[in-house]
C-alpha cells in the first residue's frame, strides 16, 4: 500500500528541486502555450467548474493522455464518441470531448474530482495516481509526471504490468509542462497552491 502522505511530500520536494531539461524548452514552451491558448483554456475551464480539478490539472492530463487531441477522451486517449477499449474500458460514447473529460475525472479511477489537496505535492500526486502508482511502489519516480526534467532518467511501463528500466518515455510530463505553463499563463499559480 502507498502512503500517500509520502509521496506527496516527495513529490514536493522533487518539484523544489527540478530542473527542465533545456534541450526540450522549445517544445515545452510550443506546447505550453497550446495548453494555454485562450480557446483551449475555456474548454478546460468548462471541465474544472464542473469537477473542481483546476484547468491546467486538465490541460496537463489531456496532454499525457491524449496530445491534445479533441477527438480523445480525456480517461485514455480513446475516442469519446465511441465506447472506449483501453483501461478505463467500457466509457462511452460522450456527446462532447467536455462531457468525456467531466465523466474521465468524476467517474474513473483516481476520481481526480474528488481529491481534495490542490498543493503542487497533492497536485503532483494526483496526476501520478491518474497513470497508476507502479513507479511508486517500485521507489522510483513517475515519467509521466517528471519525464523532461533531471528527476527523471528512465524505466517505463512499456505494456499493462511489464515495466522495463532501461526504456525512457519520451513524452513530456506534467511537472515540466506546469512549470512552462506558469510563464505562457499568468492565471496558473502553481505558488497559491503550493
Amino acid at each position: 500500500m502507498i502512503d500517500l502522505a509520502k509521496l506527496k511530500a516527495a513529490n514536493a520536494a522533487r518539484w523544489n528541486a527540478m530542473h527542465v531539461e533545456p534541450a526540450l524548452g522549445a517544445t515545452l514552451d510550443q506546447v505550453a502555450q497550446s495548453l494555454s491558448d485562450p480557446a483551449a483554456k475555456l474548454r478546460y475551464e468548462i471541465v474544472s467548474v464542473q469537477t473542481g480539478v483546476p484547468w491546467f490539472v486538465v490541460a496537463v492530463i489531456h496532454e499525457r493522455e491524449a496530445s491534445q487531441s479533441w477527438a480523445a477522451n480525456l480517461a485514455q486517449g480513446d475516442p469519446w464518441n465511441a465506447v472506449s477499449v483501453h483501461v478505463p474500458k467500457g466509457q462511452g460514447p460522450f456527446d462532447s470531448w467536455e462531457d468525456a473529460a467531466v465523466n474521465a475525472l468524476q467517474r474513473c479511477a483516481p476520481y481526480a474530482a474528488h481529491w481534495a489537496d490542490w498543493s503542487i505535492g497533492g497536485a503532483l500526486t494526483l496526476l501520478e495516481t491518474y497513470n497508476g502508482l507502479g513507479y511508486a511502489r517500485r521507489g522510483v519516480p513517475s515519467p509521466y509526471v517528471w519525464a523532461g526534467t533531471d528527476q527523471y532518467k528512465s524505466g517505463k511501463y512499456i505494456a499493462d504490468g511489464h515495466y522495463d528500466p532501461h526504456a525512457i518515455d519520451r513524452q513530456l510530463g506534467c511537472a515540466a509542462l506546469l512549470a512552462r505553463m506558469v510563464v505562457a499563463d499568468r492565471s496558473v499559480d502553481l505558488g497559491a497552491v503550493a
